[in-house]
């Protein structure tokens, strides 16, 4: 008779997540998972295969909380309330411990999707939502006055997510707050 599962498969993934997060996919060690998890070698192998399909199973729930949080960001108030929540939050977030690691998708796609076609898939993915959330927060905000008309919504958008990246790696290296702010305020001026 097979043991019962003594995990929760969410509280696998999030404690992988943030290593995978926090190490990259290259310099976690199957010891360090172990550690992380708690798992055994053969019950973390039986319930995700490999080190590499758990690294997409993390990457999918990081993902899809992120979608769902930037989301909720860029429904707030104005259009242009919502986008500057957006941006204020990586900003924040880059600059506080505990999210210290930048944008997982982001850093996949440095690490991994140059030679991996699935994150490469996820990370085209993930970058073409951004824009089409930041593009209908976009039009709101023109519509509702608080953006300006200059650019049609969608150009500013795909501007705002080239910007997107350098935010996150100008914070994850270190960059004075300062200067992190003054170049989020010459991205944000692009709403004007």
């Amino acid at each position: 008779m097979a043991r019962p599962q003594e995990f929760t498969t969410d509280a696998v993934l999030h404690a992988a997540m943030r290593l995978f997060w926090r190490k990259g996919y290259e310099a976690t060690s199957m010891s360090d998972l172990l550690d992380a998890t708690g798992l055994s070698k053969s019950s973390l192998y039986s319930a995700f295969g490999s080190k590499h399909d758990l690294m997409l199973a993390a990457f999918d729930a990081y993902r899809l909380k992120r979608r769902q949080d930037m989301s909720r960001m860029l429904a707030q108030g104005t259009g242009r309330q919502g986008v500057e929540a957006f941006f204020h939050t990586i900003v924040d977030d880059a600059a506080d411990p505990e999210h210290g690691s930048g944008c997982m998708s982001i850093n996949q796609a440095v690490e991994l999707a140059p030679y991996d076609e699935g994150v490469r898939r996820r990370v085209e993915e993930d970058l073409q939502l951004i824009e089409d959330g930041l593009a209908q927060a976009l039009a709101r905000g023109q519509a509702d006055g608080s953006i300006g008309r200059a650019r049609p919504a969608r150009e500013l958008a795909q501007l705002l997510v080239l910007g997107f990246p350098g935010l996150q790696v100008m914070s994850r290296a270190g960059l004075s707050s300062s200067r992190t702010s003054d170049s989020l305020r010459l991205l944000l001026a692009l709403l004007d």
